[in-house]
């Protein structure tokens, strides 16, 4: 059992690693607002913390002059600027947009387009592929794949929720029971995510990721209870407790998705897309902590019983410091 923990531990540590390695920037953001008379409002938002040497800039048609210099305000860790071109008559449709910079920067970035009739297009462009064609109307295809492409890079670029699966995995003994334990986080967050999205719920997002970070903290100090005390209701009943933060969860999912925004007339399809990432993100993690933890099982190493507590206390360590980072930024 010792040796399952340790292996189990170190698994943790070398996926929460790869984790964190694979998301030091959140993906840039360029919207364009058709407006009358050929008029766009642009806002192209960045994170704070680019790597030297490697800006990532907007491209847009070789038509457009700018009616106004950029203004550049911090929103948190981004940075956000707003201006102002003129496309003339004709308008974006049809037109490349994208971003330059993306292979340097090592980031995708999402483009989002409202047309001056209301409707919404949007894109996801990478270094391999830096433009995006505005078309008239999105088709279902590509709202698909975009949108299962987001929720895919979301779950595996969140730390705190990918922490939080892999307490979900420490805490069940069983195969039966962690299939029911990750099948209520997934029923949780899916019925959050749905609600807040199609504005049923609505809470403010600062508070949502201070208990997301709570979250991870308490299961990190339930984890490391003295397995020899009487079992607690969420050692018996974890599915439980899994259901009932992934309510928690699922608003966090949601404020995401509602920063990248909804096309008008596909919001479900655009919706189960992005959810449908998220679980095929959750299972991809969930099948390489396996793979890693049974791996690390038959290595022929017997880890020393002193770093046992290392990967909980990691885990910890990480929630705790959340916490006071998003109370800080509550009370700001």
């Amino acid at each position: 059992m010792a040796h399952r923990r340790a292996s189990v531990g170190a698994a943790l540590l070398a996926l929460a690693a790869v984790a964190a390695h694979a998301h030091p920037l959140a993906p840039a953001l360029l919207e364009l607002r058709e407006a009358a008379a050929g008029r766009v409002e642009v806002s192209w938002k960045t994170s704070a913390l680019q790597a030297p040497g490697a800006p990532v800039t907007p491209r847009l048609p070789a038509e457009c002059r700018a009616l106004s210099a950029p203004v550049v305000a911090a929103d948190g860790d981004a940075l956000i600027g707003s201006w102002a071109v003129d496309c003339g008559a004709a308008g974006l449709v049809g037109r490349a947009v994208g971003v330059d910079g993306l292979e340097a920067a090592r980031i995708d970035a999402l483009v989002r387009v409202t047309l001056a009739d209301g409707r919404v297009v949007r894109g996801v462009v990478r270094a391999g592929t830096p433009l995006f064609v505005v078309p008239a109307r999105e088709a279902p295809g590509a709202i698909l794949r975009a949108y299962v492409g987001i929720g895919v890079a979301h779950i595996l670029g969140g730390l705190d929720h990918l922490l939080f699966v892999a307490g979900l995995l420490m805490l069940v003994p069983t195969r039966r029971l962690l299939i029911e334990t990750v099948t209520a986080f997934t029923v949780g967050h899916s019925v959050t995510l749905s609600l807040a999205v199609l504005d049923l719920v609505r809470l403010p997002s600062a508070p949502i990721e201070l208990c997301i970070a709570l979250s991870v903290f308490w299961l990190a100090v339930e984890l490391a209870r003295d397995p020899g005390e009487r079992p607690s209701l969420v050692r018996r009943k974890p599915w439980l407790m899994a259901g009932a933060f992934g309510l928690l969860h699922g608003l966090g999912f949601a404020s995401a998705l509602q920063e990248v925004g909804l096309p008008a007339g596909d919001v479900p399809l655009a919706l189960f897309a992005f959810n449908l990432g998220i679980e095929l993100g959750q299972l991809t993690f969930v099948a390489a902590w396996l793979t890693a933890a049974a791996l690390l099982r038959r290595a022929p190493v017997r880890w020393p019983d002193r770093l046992q507590p290392l990967p909980l206390c990691a885990m910890g360590a990480l929630a705790a410091f959340w916490c006071f980072e998003r109370a800080a930024a509550l009370l700001r």
